[in-house]
């Protein structure tokens, strides 16, 4: 028989840090790596919507690079270092990568003058779904970042700029 995927651990509200210690559900690190945990799920949707080659690889790279973020989020401060061993952080080139991105379809897609109302397509759609959710993250991990339980500066650029780039790949999905 399978090994069953339930635990009975989290049945009393609490659930496992990356690295040890239990924190309840509610806990803002676990509401900060939770909706990126969304965010992907919706990528994931998007990316099966797009008939678009780029978008639908775009969106997986970013998908796996979410996975860093979520791992990040989901590390107790004090335990970076083994994070660190065994993984990796955010780091300012996956930033930087992201922003050449950003320029590159703002020079293809110019954005009209007005606002943009959501759902040219099904996939830009779901795209702009993972940015709102992805906005949230980022209110999540700034709240810890405030508080002093989250040390990484560079996670919060990539969670500014991975939206804003949503947003413009939403622009894309929709003009291709």
């Amino acid at each position: 028989m399978a090994k069953p995927i339930y635990t009975k651990y989290g049945d009393q509200g609490e659930t496992g840090l990356l690295y040890g210690g239990r924190v309840s559900k509610a806990n803002p690190r676990t509401e900060a790596y939770g909706a990126v945990d969304e965010a992907v799920s919706a990528l994931g949707l998007a990316k099966a919507l797009s008939r678009n080659g780029y978008v639908r690889e775009t969106i997986d790279g970013l998908q796996r690079e979410l996975f860093t973020v979520g791992a990040e989020l989901a590390t107790d401060p004090a335990d970076r270092d083994k994070l660190l061993k065994h993984f990796s952080a955010v780091t300012p080139e996956m930033t930087e990568v992201i922003e050449r991105s950003i320029d590159a379809i703002t020079a293809e897609v110019p954005l009209p003058p007005e606002f943009i109302i959501p759902g040219g397509s099904t996939a830009s759609a779901a795209i702009d779904v993972a940015r709102t959710i992805l906005r949230r993250a980022e209110r999540r991990a700034v709240a810890l970042f405030d508080t002093n339980q989250l040390d990484s500066p560079e996670l919060l650029r990539y969670l500014n700029r991975a939206s804003d780039f949503l947003f413009m790949l939403a622009r894309y999905e929709d003009k291709t």
